[in-house]
């Protein structure tokens, strides 16, 4: 059963290949103890430009981003996992649509609980050469979509 699948199924879940996990850490955190979105942002694009850079097969840049939804928050000691997905491949961008699901720390012993969204949003990248000037997406991107 693929994402859309088990979406349209009711099964819940991140859409997507999991780019990027880390760890929620104090350091992050605003004054009422949450996590930063920004922090949160920053992570997604670094999962984002992960994904799109093996798919150009080189420098990207993030030109948008777009419809960020953030859902609950993030406490520290989540751990915080970002899944993306192609929706749409140009002839020098890429959007992708990126999801994030944290975990709650089990420190009992007790079954690790299920996961949960917490944001989501649509960020879109151009790949550049070396010289930062636009470069098509590889022809073998379009038949990986």
């Amino acid at each position: 059963m693929n994402d859309d699948e088990a979406h349209a199924s009711g099964t819940p879940g991140p859409h997507g290949e999991l780019f990027l996990r880390t760890l929620a850490m104090p350091a992050d955190t605003n004054p009422s103890g949450d996590i930063f979105g920004g922090w949160l942002m920053s992570q997604m694009d670094m999962a984002g430009s992960m994904l799109v850079r093996e798919l150009t097969h080189g420098r990207v840049v993030t030109v948008a981003v777009d419809t960020f939804k953030f859902q609950k928050p993030v406490k520290v000691g989540d751990a915080v996992g970002c899944y993306g997905r192609v929706i749409r491949i140009g002839t020098t961008s890429v959007t992708v649509k990126l999801e994030v699901w944290v975990r709650p720390p089990t420190l009992t012993g007790e079954p690790q609980k299920p996961g949960f969204q917490v944001t989501e949003a649509i960020f879109t990248y151009v790949a550049v050469d070396e010289a930062g000037k636009k470069r098509p997406v590889p022809d073998s991107a379009r038949a990986a979509e």
